[in-house]
């Protein structure tokens, strides 16, 4: 098959000598297509992730000194630089990670479209606010933000350019500096964009790479952050979450979730099923928001599993450097053999299958084939554990009170999505199901590409959120700067205190009244 062109030798080198290491120690990065290796991956200690937190603190105190307006300058050429010199990323996931073209493209995407927010709202969200003080007219309150100082940023193989780049930008904005790991998997990609961001003008040492597993440095990562930012399972996130609070830091874990779609009667069948198609099978079914449980009434079950299937039999697997195919490779043979045994224990207990259920050695040692089944029961694993590959189960339902209780039958709650004609009607049932994202009319993209509005989890699925003001908020503290014009909050030795009483009571009254306080 062949490396692309765009991935010379000597740009690899590059890119992995991004990678703090001097453990001596390295990581093979295998072309996902073929399992041929592709280089060497330096891998990072404990004392190596301090190094890292070390030099980013001295960048951070330069970089936090600059104007906002000189940091979104960096911003904007980083912007244009990653609109021409995209493609590279592109096919630097692609050999990483094995996910389709078009899936790759698209995540480039999502750091153009948080880096062009953010330049935006920016200097909305972090500009001084000031208000009036304890006593109006003689103080005032003034809130300001200030960066964290050096945020530990973890990210996941399956989307990590996006989970990298779009979660480091506010951070960066905010005036904070990043030790970034990314999982080995994915670490050239990320190694490309950060080198975008030197280009584009940002201070050396501001974001450091580190790569390991996790057990090997991720404890040194948390103890050393200000703040940390992770995309993961969810039984990682309750170690970093117990790790963080012990260290008195805050942290955003974005993790799992096992997203339902409820098809209400009057939906048009068209667009659910070709939204479905995608909200379940894009990345191979590799994304946290993905759809693995569908629910349709009886009385339109038989009609949408059948023209459902029809068009997941359509969808085109392949691994090349080009457009064509719909679906990729998973990221790795684990990978598969994971998605493989949850598939099999299904239908060792009695499931139905529709079509796939089976890899596809012909294509790559990590293909598996979409694969929908039915007559899912409670005690098959994938019934309520994220399967994380290209697998759906439908299910019946026979009330939309039913729909909704079986939805909200999970200890997740990342996304779910509801289709209807009528919009309100639909809206309505997804305001009732616990998640931090509801679509309609819509399986995933239209919650997480606002990125306006912010987008977390409830439940098992995580703790905070990124984009919108929250997600820039969340990397600074607010400093209290009041100010008093006047002494007037002493009292003197000889005060009346039956009087002082009866007038600061008369006081506070006057101003409710008035609405000054």
């Amino acid at each position: 098959m062949g490396l692309p062109s765009t991935t010379p030798a000597e740009l690899l080198t590059k890119l992995t000598g991004m990678v703090v290491s001097t453990s001596g120690c390295s990581h093979a990065v295998t072309e996902v297509y073929t399992g041929e290796q592709v280089v060497d991956l330096p891998q990072s200690d404990p004392v190596d992730v301090q190094t890292a937190y070390a030099t980013a603190r001295a960048a951070q105190a330069v970089w936090a000194s600059w104007p906002l307006k000189r940091r979104l300058a960096v911003m904007k050429r980083f912007h244009e630089l990653l609109l021409e010199c995209g493609l590279t990323a592109v096919d630097l996931m692609q050999i990483e990670t094995g996910k389709a073209r078009r899936m790759a493209f698209e995540e480039t995407c999502d750091v153009l479209m948080v880096t062009s927010h953010y330049i935006k709202a920016a200097p909305r969200i972090l500009k001084e606010r000031k208000h009036g003080g304890v006593v109006p007219i003689v103080s005032t309150s003034t809130e300001v933000r200030v960066p964290k100082g050096v945020v530990g940023l973890i990210s996941p193989w399956n989307f990590p350019f996006a989970t990298s780049l779009s979660d480091a930008m506010p951070a960066l904005i905010a005036g904070n500096g990043i030790v970034l790991k990314p999982d080995n998997k994915s670490t050239l990609n990320v190694a490309y964009g950060v080198s975008l961001l030197y280009e584009a003008g940002l201070p050396t040492g501001l974001v450091q790479l580190v790569c390991g597993q996790g057990p090997d440095i991720g404890s040194a990562i948390i103890d050393n952050a200000d703040y940390v930012m992770f995309t993961g399972s969810t039984a990682t996130g309750r170690t970093i979450g117990a790790q963080a609070g012990q260290n008195l830091i805050g942290c955003t874990l974005e993790l799992g979730g096992k997203n339902p779609l409820i098809l209400l009667d009057d939906a048009d069948l068209d667009e659910a099923i070709a939204g479905t198609v995608t909200a379940t099978f894009l990345n191979t079914g590799q994304a946290c928001m993905h759809i693995e449980r569908i629910y349709v009434s009886e009385k339109r079950r038989e009609e949408f599993t059948r023209r459902f299937v029809e068009a997941v039999r359509a969808i085109q697997v392949g691994g090349t450097y080009d457009f064509a195919p719909d679906m990729g490779s998973l990221v790795s043979v684990p990978q598969r053999e994971r998605v493989q045994s949850h598939v099999e224990d299904a239908l060792a207990k009695g499931a139905t299958l529709l079509t796939g259920g089976k890899p596809r050695p012909d294509l790559g040692p990590a293909f598996f084939e979409p694969t929908v089944l039915t007559d899912v029961t409670e005690d098959m694993v994938l019934a309520r554990t994220e399967t994380f590959g290209p697998v759906v189960s439908i299910y019946g339902y026979a009330s939309v009170e039913q729909a909704v209780a079986l939805a909200n039958d999970t200890e997740y709650g990342l996304n779910a999505s509801v289709w209807g004609g009528d919009r309100k009607a639909a809206e309505s049932v997804g305001r009732r199901i616990r998640a931090g994202n509801i679509n309609v009319n819509d399986g995933l993209a239209v919650s997480y590409a606002s990125k306006k509005s912010t987008s977390g989890g409830f439940k098992a699925s995580g703790v905070g959120s990124r984009h919108g003001d929250a997600g820039m908020l969340k990397y600074t503290d607010v400093q209290n700067v009041a100010v008093l014009k006047k002494q007037v909050l002493t009292n003197p030795p000889d005060t009346d205190w039956a009087k002082q009483v009866a007038k600061t009571v008369k006081g506070l009254r006057f101003m409710r009244k008035l609405g000054i306080r």
